[in-house]
């Protein structure tokens, strides 16, 4: 059987298209094309604990709520 992580992966794993997005929309987008996992909308230049974690997806956004970097599985 396979373990969470390669489930995970075995889906979408990054979505560039999503750029210049509101962050909620690029949320919603993500979560639907890959159900298992979870996105975190962080505020650009936040400090985060850089942990990879297999099902987390961050959605990074500027000041005005629009994602600045490529959203990727991690």
């Amino acid at each position: 059987m396979a373990s969470t992580c390669e489930q995970v992966e075995q889906g979408k794993i990054s979505w560039p298209e999503l750029v210049g997005e509101t962050g909620e929309s690029a949320a919603d987008v993500i979560e639907n094309e890959n159900r298992l996992v979870h996105t975190r909308i962080i505020l650009e230049g936040t400090l985060i604990n850089r942990l990879y974690i297999c099902d987390r997806v961050l959605v990074w956004v500027n000041n005005k709520g629009i994602t600045v970097r490529t959203p990727t599985i991690g």
